[in-house]
């Protein structure tokens, strides 16, 4: 028996050691942690619990049968963040460049029907070379498996890959399919076609950092959600992301304990709206003096700024905040900020997130970059996402709210729960200068009359009451007293019953 057991852990350590001490201390002079060691990371001390740590590949083409690695490059598992469950693949670039294989993609798939089956996230770490070409399109199989699970988990449980290494060719669709993608800055890469293939297809020369690094996907393509500076931080910002978000779509995110008054006035946000109405101010500030204790995880902080996407508390409750930030573009909406916010909404939407939005919006930004990029459609994607969504949504208007951009922006006419203004707000078709010169086109001659016509349409319109009149604004509310009505009206939705007429699927505007 005791040989029996010695036996055991012997293989045990030898499945440990991956690919070796020589590649172990080659990724660690790469500034890279090892597989198991950002598993360890990740989730809490002692709790990881791993499968098929013994399992080898089964290829026997261009010499491979001489090297069989127990784990064949990936460490798969499930553990607890903060006690509550996770499912968790860390792939093992110390073993055949963590390249995936029959069955690599094996280990992944099993713990994904098991995330799905028992109700927890999935979290991806990928440091892989891509499809292992000895096994050809045995790994190409491989991959559309995983893909397959990727699309069958998507609005079931929530799904977070983080990559910590390369991530090419085939391999990018699984993280793109996944809720989440947070990437290392200067160790990690995307695309679906290295710099080489690109000179000799296109005749660009490009780095990997160029075409497909952290800076490239968190700012120009939107793919990734964050960037971090090492390994390390990628995991405590990973394991500060689940807690906000529920373990699957059939339960509520955690409530966690708060210390923050839900009747705190903020006189400061009194002051907030500038007196000159082109003036930015910083939404975030308003963000933060809502929040429980000012806790707030923003998504997608590096791209289209004109919005804010992330995470708040509101008595230790998790609320999806969707903002206008006059700080960026006016806050105007455009192609980039439609799709950043839709995609947001529909997620908040798919877990039973309530949906905070915060509104300052001046309308859609004009141009032909924008008409050519097609603002249409992509700014219907955020109308369509909000009026689809059936859980708690609270809107409050701060300043402008005009034209399509004030329906967009989850209205009362999408379904919008409560719907507060600031009387700081004006909810018009336009500006006042705008609808004036179109009104009075014959005047315009005279600047007088222009002047005294714009003050009357200031006076009529550059207010919340007319539409408060109507009942599309359910209360003027005090700047002051924000957190606590908005506080008190997701109180009072916490047992909303809404649902949508019965259909296969819809047809967002893609």
């Amino acid at each position: 028996m005791r040989d029996i057991l010695e036996e055991l852990e012997d293989r045990r350590a030898q499945a440990r050691l991956g690919g070796g001490e020589k590649r172990i201390a080659a990724q660690h002079s790469k500034g890279k942690l090892t597989a198991r060691e950002r598993i360890e990371l990740l989730l809490d001390e002692g709790s990881f619990e791993e499968f098929d740590m013994f399992k080898t590949h089964r290829c026997t083409d261009f010499g491979m049968e001489e090297s069989k690695p127990y784990g064949d490059g990936v460490v798969t598992g499930w553990g607890t963040v903060n006690g509550r469950m996770v499912y968790v693949f860390s792939q093992d670039f110390t073993v055949f460049g963590g390249s995936l294989s029959e069955t690599h993609a094996e280990k992944i798939c099993k713990i994904m029907d098991m995330a799905v089956q028992n109700g927890a996230p999935v979290i991806g770490i990928n440091d892989s070379g891509g499809a292992r070409i000895q096994e050809g399109v045995a790994s190409l199989a491989g991959y559309a498996d995983v893909f397959q699970r990727n699309i069958m988990a998507s609005g079931v449980v929530p799904q977070i890959s983080l990559i910590m290494g390369p991530c090419a060719g085939g391999a990018v669709y699984s993280p793109a399919m996944t809720d989440f993608i947070f990437m290392v800055k200067d160790s990690s890469y995307m695309f679906v076609t290295g710099p080489d293939v690109v000179k000799t297809v296109t005749n660009e020369v490009v780095t990997a950092e160029e075409l497909g690094g952290a800076s490239t996907h968190t700012k120009k393509s939107s793919v990734a959600d964050g960037a971090y500076e090492n390994d390390v931080e990628a995991l405590i910002e990973t394991r500060r992301l689940i807690d906000f978000l529920p373990l699957s779509n059939r339960e509520k995110a955690p409530v966690r304990p708060f210390f923050d008054d839900v009747d705190r006035i903020e006189a400061s946000l009194d002051t907030l709206i500038p007196s000159n109405p082109n003036t930015p101010y910083d939404m975030k500030e308003l963000i933060q003096k809502i929040a429980d204790e000012g806790d707030f995880f923003e998504i997608q902080k590096d791209f289209a700024g004109n919005i804010i996407t992330g995470f708040i508390r509101l008595e230790g409750q998790t609320v999806g905040i969707v903002a206008n930030q006059p700080m960026v573009l006016a806050g105007c909406l455009d192609i980039d900020s439609s799709r950043k916010a839709a995609r947001f909404v529909r997620f908040c939407d798919a877990f039973e997130i309530p949906i905070l939005t915060l509104v300052d919006v001046p309308g859609f930004l004009p141009g032909t970059g924008q008409e050519y990029g097609g603002v249409i459609k992509h700014g219907a994607k955020l109308l369509f996402a909000y009026g689809e969504a059936t859980v708690p949504k609270v809107t409050v208007i701060t300043r402008k709210a005009y034209g399509g951009a004030y329906d967009v922006m989850a209205s009362k006419h999408l379904r919008g729960d409560f719907n507060y203004a600031w009387p700081t707000a004006e909810i018009a078709v336009m500006g006042a200068k705008g609808a004036v010169e179109i009104l009075y086109r014959s005047e315009l001659g005279e600047p007088d009359k222009i002047a005294r016509r714009t003050q009357d349409y200031e006076d009529r319109f550059a207010n919340p009451f007319v539409a408060a009149e109507k009942g599309f604004i359910d209360e003027v509310i005090q700047p002051r007293s924000t957190r606590r009505r908005v506080a008190r009206a997701f109180a009072s939705l916490r047992s909303k019953k809404l649902t949508n007429p019965w259909k296969k699927h819809d047809n967002i505007p893609l």
